[in-house]
């Protein structure tokens, strides 16, 4: 199965989305196309579980740094930002362990996520038997970061999300050799 096809089922592609990508397409053309379709939603989910995990969390950041984030949010964004500049796994566990004592409730506690649940374990750390996060998590946590960016102005939300998109399309050139999500990377 293509890496489009299986990121489209794991990221739960609406079916009329779904239907207009090909196994042949590039990346950059299977979001491209839904986005052609007015399928923004669709196209940002695809995007965010074709690109490695390191270049999703690094574009979060970028993104964040434009915005009026409120402290926590910050927080959030510094740790993520810490795991994408030394992705190793006590910075990935630092981020997973403030998103998880945020209770997901915030931008900043989605930031940390997409970086906390790259690779690692979900398991407590002191618990032996490692509980890896499924794939796409990453790819779940940055579609909702982006979308709560995006409505940090409401009446603007569908033009911020599309340049928010916009800024990640060159990146899937670029991390297509990795595969779909890449393995930490």
């Amino acid at each position: 199965m293509s890496a489009i096809l299986q990121a489209s089922m794991q990221m739960g592609l609406s079916p009329e989305a779904s239907a207009r990508l090909r196994p042949e397409m590039t990346a950059q053309a299977a979001v491209q196309s839904l986005l052609d379709a007015g399928a923004a939603q669709d196209a940002l989910k695809l995007l965010a579980r074709l690109l490695p995990k390191r270049y999703a969390v690094a574009w979060l950041c970028q993104c964040a740094r434009d915005q009026p984030l409120e402290l926590e949010d910050k927080a959030g964004a510094s740790l993520a930002e810490k795991w994408v500049r030394e992705p190793t796994e006590s910075n990935r566990r630092a981020a997973y362990e403030f998103a998880n004592s945020g209770g997901y409730k915030s931008l900043g506690a989605w930031l940390a996520a997409a970086a906390g649940w790259s690779g690692g374990s979900l398991a407590p750390s002191a618990q032996e038997t490692p509980v890896p996060p499924p794939e796409q998590l990453t790819a779940c946590a940055t579609v909702a970061a982006i979308n709560l960016m995006a409505a940090l102005v409401a009446e603007r939300f569908a033009a911020r999300r599309a340049e928010f998109v916009a800024r990640a399309l060159n990146l899937l050139g670029t991390g297509e050799a990795a595969g779909a999500g890449g393995k930490g990377a």
